[in-house]
């Protein structure tokens, strides 16, 4: 077997192990939150009082505005001297929760608006209340149109997740820098962990295509019985 390739296979449990117990939940959870956080921002800018929409806005330029690494930076080595101590793990998941949560909010502010007026009159018609008509009508219309750029944004954090090793994160980059430090092998080690990458962001694509699809039978469907 060729050097490399037994590098290759030496090592690969190691990557998908880190893959496995930090990226995928740092992504996950990352995502999640973000939603949650995006959500909020979106209707805090297109409904709330003008005080929250500024906090909100201001919020969305200053994160949209900044790059990635220097955020967590900022977080994981910045804020201990203002006495915020705070681990690896949980300084990247607020990290990219704020940076996920700034960019979905453009995506859902956007699907939310692009929602025809017509539709909150329906539903306050019928005696929905602000919340009802939200939940029960707007945001499942909007989600349909959300799914393709929150989609990329997922795919895209999963490969942004890489710039945790910045701050110790012992995620599937960090691993492969760790082995690098042992073999001094960095040309296969790290395009190793770039195939890794590239394998998931392949099946998250796939996985989008088939997420799109269901939508747009769900959307005919609803289009159909109108």
């Amino acid at each position: 077997m060729p050097h490399w390739l037994q590098l290759m296979a030496e090592s690969l449990p190691s990557l998908l192990w880190a893959g496995l117990i930090f990226t995928i939940p740092l992504t996950l959870l990352s995502f999640g939150f973000g939603l949650i956080l995006g959500l909020i921002t979106a209707i805090a800018r297109l409904f709330g009082p003008a005080p929250v929409a500024a906090i909100a806005r201001f919020y969305v330029w200053v994160i949209r505005g900044t790059p990635l690494l220097v955020q967590l930076f900022v977080i994981f080595y910045g804020l201990p001297s203002a006495g915020i101590l705070l681990d690896a793990f949980p300084a990247a998941l607020i990290g990219f929760t704020l940076n996920i949560g700034a960019y979905s909010s453009e995506i859902i502010r956007a699907v939310i608006s692009s929602v025809p007026k017509g539709q909150w009159e329906a539903a306050y018609s019928i005696g929905m209340s602000w919340r009802q008509a939200m939940s029960r009508t707007i945001l499942p219309q909007a989600a349909r149109v959300a799914v393709p750029p929150l989609s990329n944004t997922f795919i895209s954090l999963v490969k942004d997740t890489s710039l945790a090793a910045a701050i110790t994160v012992p995620e599937l980059f960090q691993a492969a820098q760790r082995i690098v430090a042992t073999t001094y092998e960095p040309l296969i080690l790290y395009i190793e962990a770039a195939l890794i990458y590239l394998v998931l962001s392949s099946i998250l694509s796939q996985l989008q295509v088939r997420l799109e699809r269901r939508f747009a039978r769900y959307g005919g469907m609803l289009e159909a019985n109108a």
